[in-house]
């Protein structure tokens, strides 16, 4: 992804965040396309980091996928997620925290194939344009203790 690709991305992102967090997270949907505001601290800084992602409802938790809008590496907010995997997700107006597990293999495929690409197949195009395996994780909602 080139330069302006990067920054243009970047500012499609707090604009993203900026409606989320003055609408009260009532435009996080547009059809079936369904997306939840992500805050996990960065890898570098360790200050908050959040950013607007697409997720899918399963198994009791959200499944998200780092397209990078076809980027060649995966993105920010994943990177961030493997190296904390803890975070807090907004949708709509509830947050909650979570754990993130990155899929890998064979199950990381069957899901991709099976639940992400049955359920939302425009994301392929991501996939092809990007040359390289688009990640995957479950985020599960972690209950108070």
């Amino acid at each position: 992804m080139g330069t302006s690709r990067r920054r243009l991305a970047a500012t499609g992102n707090r604009i993203g965040v900026f409606l989320h967090r003055a609408a009260g997270g009532r435009l996080d949907a547009v059809g079936d396309t369904t997306v939840l505001m992500i805050t996990s601290p960065g890898r570098r800084t360790g200050l908050p980091r959040s950013t607007m992602v697409r997720y899918l409802e399963h198994d009791g938790g959200y499944l998200v996928w780092g397209t990078g809008s076809g980027s060649p590496r995966d993105p920010d907010w994943f990177r961030n997620l493997r190296h904390t995997p803890r975070a807090q997700v907004e949708i709509g107006r509830e947050a909650q925290d979570v754990e993130a597990v990155e899929l890998h293999g064979a199950e990381r495929d069957r899901v991709w194939r099976d639940v992400v690409l049955a359920r939302a197949p425009g994301v392929a195009r991501y996939e092809a344009e990007a040359g390289r395996v688009i990640p995957v994780a479950v985020l599960t909602p972690v209950r108070p203790a």
